[in-house]
């Protein structure tokens, strides 16, 4: 990768992800798009451009303007949001993922794109999900990143577009909150531990889902777009995971640092069935062999990472 392109750069995963590429590759050769702009060092610290992702036409302009050889597509509505707006979603998802496959066609330029563990559906293997397995989505979000993997595995195999990608779970970061999606009570737990010493569970105890924390997150996707493709027997998308865990394993990890953390439940109906819907647990073992995927943070290591730099960002002490 030389010069990248970025679509939903002050998102999650963008806000992060591009500060790491500017890091690597240089700040003149990362370009931020979003559909507007903020104050963020993401939108400030090198290129960036206000990029509606339904807009094709703009997409394009943007990546011949910047001479870019990558589009690193991350714009979409996620789980919970998506479930609420349904033909939105649609919209947004697949109409910009499209115009993000036809800008790389455009470029002959590598392309990526997340997946999600929402592509899975209620009747996939719950334990150790294989790579390759029956995806049935109830979700619209999870049709979305069906139909997504299906369409960029096309371009591959169509135009000869470099595509590749990841299954995601969920992502925890202390930099930005993610905004709609099922596993965000995973972020939004450690803010409140450092802010108020308690929090309130919108996702039922004894329900496990697979996490990761950003930094490995990250450092996946440069992994994985720089690894030799002809090694790659799959595209898109490779199973990743770090840890699976309940809310009462995430309590208690927290207790570790914050012994008085209270934790109490308001199940959010939507957002559990979605979650149930989902696997337990996930099996990267493809990652591992087809392009060296691995991991630094287990749950403990993260819980005590995400702690430090949340009470440092609210120049909070850690309560006792």
């Amino acid at each position: 990768m030389k010069r990248i392109l970025i679509t939903g750069a002050l998102g999650q995963i963008g806000s992060e992800l591009t500060l790491k590429l500017r890091d690597i590759y240089g700040a003149d050769n990362v370009i931020a798009t979003d559909i507007k702009k903020n104050n963020s060092e993401a939108a400030l610290s090198g290129p960036f451009e206000v990029v509606d992702v339904t807009d094709g036409k703009t997409m394009v302009e943007t990546a011949r303007k910047y001479k870019v050889d990558t589009v690193m597509h991350l714009a979409a509505l996620l789980s919970a949001t998506a479930e609420a707006k349904p033909v939105f979603a649609w919209n947004l998802n697949m109409g910009g993922l499209l115009n993000a496959l036809e800008t790389a066609r455009e470029m002959n330029a590598q392309f990526f794109t997340p997946s999600s563990i929402g592509a899975f559906g209620p009747s996939t293997p719950k334990d150790n999900t294989p790579q390759d397995t029956i995806m049935r989505p109830t979700t619209m979000y999870g049709v979305n990143k069906v139909a997504g993997e299906l369409l960029a595995d096309y371009y591959f195999e169509k135009f000869g577009v470099d595509t590749r990608g990841l299954r995601f779970p969920g992502l925890i970061s202390y930099v930005a909150l993610p905004g709609g999606g099922t596993t965000d009570y995973a972020v939004e737990i450690y803010y409140e531990a450092v802010k108020n010493g308690r929090y309130t569970s919108y996702i039922d105890k004894g329900t496990y889902m697979d996490m990761m924390y950003m930094p490995d997150a990250l450092n996946a996707i440069v992994d994985l777009m720089e690894a030799d493709g002809s090694k790659l027997k799959h595209r898109n998308s490779f199973n990743v995971s770090a840890m699976s865990f309940d809310p009462e394993e995430i309590a208690a990890s927290i207790r570790k640092y914050i012994p008085g953390f209270k934790m109490n439940y308001n199940v959010d109906p939507t957002r559990q069935k979605i979650a149930e819907s989902w696997p337990n647990s996930i099996d990267s073992s493809a990652a591992k062999e087809e392009w060296g995927f691995k991991f630094d943070y287990d749950l403990d290591k993260m819980t005590k990472d995400m702690l430090d730099k949340l009470s440092q960002k609210f120049q909070l002490k850690i309560p006792s």
